[in-house]
């Protein structure tokens, strides 16, 4: 097993709102190891965007790192200046591919240029090591490399996208972050798009942070993942294992609450409500508001995360979940399929 590349533990991330501080992540912990493809998924709000910033130093003016460790190589970075970590997981160990990406590139330069101001910033390559190596990445990703000199303006959305990508990975970086990197594409465009990161996976023994809230992408293209919530991490695990045994109601709701082909008469899942906002310290489960299982404990603690049901040690890729009643879901989950036969037994 390979050593941790990205280690996040007892992450809490603030944002200074008035004269309250907004707790946009709380006590958020996983791990990330080479060559591996790791999903952050949950609804807009939950913090899942917030913890990428975190990792390359690009929080807002009003965020901070109010407690808990980032660790890249075992290296702890959540403390160092922006100077500081750009040494140290600049594009060459950690390439960041923002929401609307296909807007994040220079309209006024070519990609070749801006492929080179990259390279002259973090190696020691000369402009022609640089052009031959970028034109290397646009075969990668399926883009001719008589197409570098061309501005962006000159590419379809897709092909901005794939650009993007080659920006990012030129480098050879031992990361991507990558945050809703397919957003207003086609299934099609998606799918081709993460058979261009599976060939970079392949070539390059990248890593990968997806952040997303499409659990059905996670579970396609990642290795593991975990779900997040109202800033909490929910549960973590292989995503065969949150796919196959989810573990906490929040889990098992989305996942229902997205269309599978092999059950087109499924009824589809609707969460009530939305994602709290959180001030301070959160000292209490934040799904419970929505949780149809919920009992008055859920709201006396925040549960950690635990060994989920079949795990058989704690490490941090086990299978694991933040919920007090974990191991009734199943009972619970047919009781509320059988109301009646429920009462019933409750009457007993």
């Amino acid at each position: 097993m390979s050593e941790p590349l990205l280690e996040v533990e007892d992450l809490t991330i603030q944002y200074e709102a008035g004269d309250e501080w907004l707790t946009a992540a709380s006590d958020a912990s996983f791990t990330i190891r080479s060559g591996e493809y790791f999903g952050l998924v949950g609804e807009s709000g939950c913090g899942k965007s917030t913890i990428a910033k975190s990792i390359i130093g690009g929080l807002d003016e009003n965020g901070e790192i109010a407690s808990g460790t980032i660790k890249y190589k075992g290296q702890e970075v959540q403390d160092l200046s922006l100077s500081e970590l750009n040494d140290v997981v600049g594009w060459d160990e950690i390439a960041y591919i923002p929401q609307s990406s296909m807007n994040s590139i220079d309209p006024l330069e070519r990609i070749k240029d801006q492929a080179i101001e990259i390279a002259k910033a973090h190696t020691d390559y000369s402009d022609q090591e640089a052009l031959a190596r970028f034109k290397e990445m646009f075969e990668i990703v399926g883009i001719p490399e008589s197409r570098i000199s061309d501005y962006p303006h000159q590419f379809s959305g897709g092909m901005q996208q794939r650009a993007i990508i080659a920006l990012a990975l030129f480098l050879e970086p031992s990361l991507i972050v990558a945050d809703e990197p397919t957003t207003a594409l086609d299934v099609i465009m998606q799918d081709q798009i993460f058979k261009y990161y599976d060939r970079v996976r392949e070539e390059l023994n990248t890593s990968m942070l997806l952040i997303t809230h499409d659990i059905s992408v996670v579970f396609e293209s990642c290795d593991r993942m975990a779900v997040m919530h109202g800033g909490q991490i929910a549960e973590t695990g292989t995503v065969t294992d949150v796919y196959e045994d989810p573990r906490h109601p929040y889990s098992m709701m989305l996942q229902e609450a997205f269309p599978d082909i092999r059950h087109p008469n499924r009824r589809l899942e609707n969460i009530e409500g939305k994602p709290p906002q959180t001030f301070g310290d959160i000292d209490y489960c934040t799904f419970s508001d929505r949780c149809p299982y919920a009992i008055e404990d859920c709201e006396r603690g925040a549960p950690p995360l635990e060994l989920a049901n079949g795990a058989r040690d704690q490490t941090e890729i086990a299978h694991q979940a933040a919920c007090i009643r974990k191991h009734e879901l199943d009972e619970l989950a047919r009781e509320s399929e059988n109301p009646a036969t429920f009462q019933e037994e409750s009457d007993d």
